[in-house]
């Protein structure tokens, strides 16, 4: 529920092009989570955990992402949510939003560290794991759903140019922030 990069996309898109936009946008980032959970559970998430390499290329891929979003948005044009909305293309926005999942190697320490902690291994792992995932993709439902709702409030104070770029800034600044403290970061 903290406000993630992810989150802050989803209150964007729901800014721009409304709830049902910014919520089908958000099942990208689901997808990627799903992923990241069976990788989890098959064990395959323990060898990217381990090895320092594939770390550091996934964390190095993601910073530059998450730079690469700053960047953009920090020059971007602000448009009324109007003309916005005529140019709404859900399959890229779901994609981005995959994209920034599945390059946050944070998310990766979630599903690798966090996750199997709550796992018995006297047990149905397999089983647990399912529930946990689930039980976690729903929350993140809720997480798409809170943020777009507020993307959808803020819209009044968006429709104001210079509104709209100061939160452009404000976004792209913490975007920044998220990448370099990304590559700064040491794997545990």
């Amino acid at each position: 529920m903290t406000p993630g990069p992810n989150n802050l996309l989803s209150m964007n898109n729901a800014r721009c092009y409304g709830f049902n936009t910014a919520f089908i946008a958000g099942l990208g980032r689901l997808s990627a989570f799903a992923i990241l959970i069976a990788l989890a559970a098959s064990g395959l998430a323990v060898i990217l955990y381990a090895s320092e390499t594939l770390f550091l290329t996934i964390k190095i891929v993601g910073a530059a992402y998450l730079l690469w979003i700053a960047f953009n948005l920090w020059r971007s044009e602000t448009y009324p949510v109007s003309e916005l909305k005529n140019t709404c293309n859900r399959l890229g926005l779901a994609k981005q939003e995959f994209l920034l999942a599945a390059g946050n190697p944070k998310a990766i320490l979630i599903f690798t560290a966090f996750l199997p902690q709550f796992v018995d291994i006297s047990a149905n792992v397999d089983e647990q794991f399912f529930v946990l995932g689930a039980t976690f993709l729903i929350l993140e439902m809720g997480a798409i759903s809170i943020y777009a709702i507020l993307g959808i409030y803020l819209r009044q104070w968006f429709a104001q140019p210079k509104m709209a770029k100061r939160f452009n800034r404000g976004g792209a600044t913490f975007l920044a922030m998220s990448g370099a403290s990304l590559l700064l970061s040491r794997q545990h």
